[in-house]
């Protein structure tokens, strides 16, 4: 994200202000984590550009005020739940050190959602992987992975989420999750494939559902 400003591109680079394109406590509606009440801080700009993607406003980073650090663990400090899920875009995009460490200093745990086509910076909790076909993991954040959430379009994503399943650590939960607007039509296969597969569960936009962020 090359900026005009040199002051703000060191900002930027250091980690120091980040494109905050929402921030907002909710319950985690998806994967291992759904059901729990978290701080959310989604990143603007991704390069990955799935189709079927329900945040393209986050893709461009420059339409995403750039902010400070410190403001922005402040709001997540002040709420309940001492848990923040960092997603994007994508968020490897940029250096997130500083942003980990300040929000560990206030005592939050920190769940990433990436789909580890950068490489990683920060210190994190829970790593999610959910890969996308438009550009792939790198196989070292595979490696991270505590959970591999893989969204099915059609049904060829099965064959490609066990190709990823390979590299992942022992231990890693492993998730289909059937792409919203095609949800009733891949359920059956999604729960078939699971019944036959059992080392993977189902999960589930659930926040949809309770028409909640």
């Amino acid at each position: 994200m090359p900026l005009a400003d040199p002051k703000q591109q060191a900002l930027l680079e250091a980690g120091e202000i980040l494109p905050l394109m929402e921030d907002f406590y909710t319950i985690q509606g998806e994967g291992y984590h759904t059901g729990k009440a978290a701080y959310f801080i989604r990143l603007g700009g991704c390069d990955v550009g799935c189709h079927w993607c329900d945040v393209k406003e986050s893709w461009d980073a420059s339409l995403h005020p750039l902010t400070p650090i410190g403001e922005i663990v402040a709001n997540a400090a002040s709420h309940q739940a001492k848990a923040v899920v960092i997603t994007g875009g994508e968020p490897l995009i940029y250096n997130l050190e500083k942003l980990c460490a300040l929000l560990h200093a206030n005592g939050i745990k920190i769940f990433l959602e990436t789909s580890g086509s950068w490489p990683m910076s920060g210190v994190f909790d829970w790593v999610c992987v959910s890969p996308k076909k438009f550009k792939k993991p790198l196989p070292q954040i595979l490696e991270k992975a505590d959970e591999l959430k893989v969204i099915v379009f059609n049904a060829s994503d099965f064959q490609w989420a066990e190709q990823h399943a390979a590299h992942v650590k022992q231990g890693c939960k492993l998730f289909l999750q059937p792409e919203w607007s095609r949800s009733q039509q891949l359920m059956p296969e999604i729960v078939a494939y699971v019944k036959a597969h059992p080392a993977w569960m189902v999960s589930l936009q659930t926040h949809k559902y309770m028409h909640i962020p």
